[in-house]
């Protein structure tokens, strides 16, 4: 594939994925919140428990580490397999009128983060020979750091304004470490002990 055109559908990636995992469920949860419709603020609850990793792998990416390429790409399954995993939240989204606004565009966002986060996935698999540090400065890597590493420099000024302090790509790598190892523990807890216990039911999770 050509190098401009790669680089092309990365940003075009990323941009989606403002929309898609950011804006909208973010918009959806005021909104579900406000009507009180609990099926959909649970479901888009654990979306952003999920959705978490993705803002880990832009951490980690902002501060070269290998291993983001690969989190980013377990992101986008994981957000598609926590929209649809749940037995009860199903079962009561399909009983909402379907005509409704919420629960209408709930469905709509639900199938567009899916068909996104698909495609997003397979072109994240091919920012896997980046987990090989010496291909780091490639055509196929840099194009992923570009992003995450504007918008650390951006997360800086904002750090320093409000806290009086400096944010790094260091600090940034050091946070995503730390929240990775967080994410992964909640992750087996919820494996180990919930699953078994409460099968497919949201429940606390």
């Amino acid at each position: 594939m050509p190098e401009t055109l790669y680089r092309s559908l990365v940003w075009l990636d990323y941009r989606l994925a403002v929309l898609f995992s950011v804006a909208l469920p973010l918009v959806l949860l005021v909104w579900a919140s406000l009507r009180r419709e609990g099926a959909l603020v649970r479901l888009l609850q654990i979306y952003w428990k999920v959705a978490s990793l993705l803002l880990i792998s832009v951490l980690l990416l902002a501060n070269q580490r290998p291993l983001g390429f690969l989190m980013a790409l377990v992101g986008q399954l994981l957000v598609v397999l926590a929209v649809w995993f749940w037995v009860d939240i199903n079962e009561e989204l399909a009983d909402l009128p379907p005509w409704r606004p919420l629960p209408l565009t709930v469905r709509i966002w639900r199938w567009s983060l899916t068909f996104w986060a698909l495609l997003g996935a397979a072109l994240s698999a091919t920012s896997l020979v980046c987990l090989n540090k010496a291909a780091l400065a490639s055509a196929a890597c840099i194009p992923w750091l570009q992003a995450p590493q504007a918008l650390n420099v951006q997360v800086t000024g904002v750090f320093g304004f409000v806290f009086g302090a400096q944010w790094s790509p260091t600090l940034a790598g050091f946070v995503g470490y730390l929240a990775l190892v967080a994410y992964v523990v909640g992750l087996l807890q919820w494996l180990l002990v919930r699953l078994p216990k409460q099968g497919r039911v949201a429940g606390e999770f």
